[in-house]
């Protein structure tokens, strides 16, 4: 790991841990903690915590505001040459400065980050979420019952940022499979297309053929009707004759018995 990043949220000095980042054992001692400037290798105080608690039966409120930070913005742990350092969040009472000092921070990280001035913008976000944590912070050494009150909110406010984005990496990925089911339907739509197109060209193609022997055939049988049309005249202008000639004989007969 490396050191954590400037933050507007306050923090005392870091104290290191342990110089060893090995686990161990559970009957091992307690680890001990320096403060952040080197030392010589003698021995080093314990840290806050480990101290022993009050023989008196009254709690100490600065103990508890610090118990109570420390819930609510737990301290942060980083590894630097093979050195666990700790750094827990300031319980120093904030003035009116103070909070003047963290808007003109927050403004000038905002500047300086780029930040976007509206719509969806991560870094914007982490400033000002860092911004309320100072808030928070500043209000719990103050009154704790406001800070866990306003833990609440926060709280409430990033569970309901990260239903929104849970709902809308959903929305994406519902989308992308839509977008791929028509992309896949179009394909096939495609395909039955052409085959359809293909089938209608053989349709067609059978359709042009019947209509050429429908027309051959229809040609054959008018050219046959004409000839028996034709047939039929000469044969009936054959009897006309024919008949004509066998009354002029049989006129001729019957006329000299007279």
């Amino acid at each position: 790991m490396i050191p954590p990043a400037d933050s507007l949220l306050k923090y005392d000095t870091p104290v290191l841990v342990s110089r060893n980042t090995e686990k161990r054992s559970p009957k091992a001692r307690p680890l001990k903690v320096s403060p952040q400037q080197p030392g010589p290798s003698g021995p080093v105080p314990q840290p806050p915590k480990t101290k022993l608690p009050s023989t008196s039966s009254v709690p100490d409120p600065t103990k508890q505001a610090e118990e109570i930070l420390n819930a609510i913005l737990p301290p942060r742990e980083w590894v630097e040459d093979t050195q666990l350092w700790i750094q827990q969040v300031s319980s120093t009472p904030s003035t009116r400065m103070d909070v003047v000092h963290l808007q003109e921070q927050l403004d000038l990280k905002l500047q300086q980050r780029q930040a976007r001035e509206t719509g969806i913008c991560p870094v914007r976000r982490e400033l000002y979420s860092q911004c309320f944590d100072e808030l928070i912070r500043e209000v719990t050494i103050n009154c704790a019952e406001r800070g866990l009150l306003l833990l609440r909110v926060r709280d409430e406010i990033r569970m309901t940022i990260a239903a929104y984005q849970t709902l809308y990496e959903s929305s994406v990925a519902f989308g992308m499979r839509k977008a791929l089911q028509a992309e896949q339907g179009k394909s096939d739509m495609e395909r039955k297309i052409a085959e359809l197109e293909a089938e209608k060209k053989d349709l067609e193609r059978q359709v042009n053929e019947q209509k050429a022997k429908c027309e051959a055939i229809e040609k054959r049988e008018v050219e046959r009707r004409l000839v028996e049309e034709k047939k039929h005249n000469e044969e009936i202008q054959f009897l006309k004759r024919t008949n004509q000639q066998l009354k002029a004989q049989l006129e001729g007969i019957i006329a000299p018995k007279k």
